[in-house]
């Protein structure tokens, strides 16, 4: 299919976007992303704290990854990887009748009181984004990425592996 790789790259830079704005929506106030962690009362306190101030780095780093093209399959997996935790958690959180902000673009945490919690949305956009994930997964390979100029330098082609 010749549209496939052209596909793939639309994939993959507009997962990179995702991972940018949502680790850049967070990568201010660290604290707030721990605060938005420990909202699903999954995690003792400290370790939301922790994971709350790692996600954001992790996410630009995926970002940065996606965009250049590098590694695509290995981030593509990742990104899968975490997408199904995020949707796990937010699901977690409908079911235990919590009501917070996912968090996923920002500080997150407990909803003012009067604001219903919109799982529903975040878990069908979760699943879109994981889409993305999979189709990258099966067509790493785009055009236009260090994927590509590397398999050129080194002699192995344009598979699809």
């Amino acid at each position: 299919m010749v549209a496939r790789p052209w596909l793939a790259t639309a994939a993959r830079l507009g997962l990179a976007a995702v991972w940018l704005v949502a680790g850049g929506s967070k990568i201010g106030d660290l604290a707030a992303s721990g605060r938005a962690v420990n909202a699903y009362q999954i995690f003792p306190y400290d370790l939301s704290v922790v994971i709350g101030a790692a996600l954001p780095f992790v996410e630009i780093a995926l970002g940065l990854i996606l965009l250049v093209g590098l590694a695509t399959r290995l981030a593509a997996g990742i990104s899968a990887f975490l997408l199904v935790i995020f949707i796990a958690g937010i699901a977690s959180a409908w079911a235990r009748g919590l009501s917070i902000d996912c968090g996923c673009f920002g500080s997150g945490g407990d909803l003012a009181a009067g604001k219903d919690p919109t799982y529903g949305t975040e878990v069908l956009r979760d699943l879109g984004f994981l889409v993305l994930a999979g189709f990258l997964l099966v067509w790493p390979r785009t055009p236009i990425s260090m994927d590509a100029a590397l398999s050129r330098n080194t002699g192995e082609g344009d598979s699809d592996d």
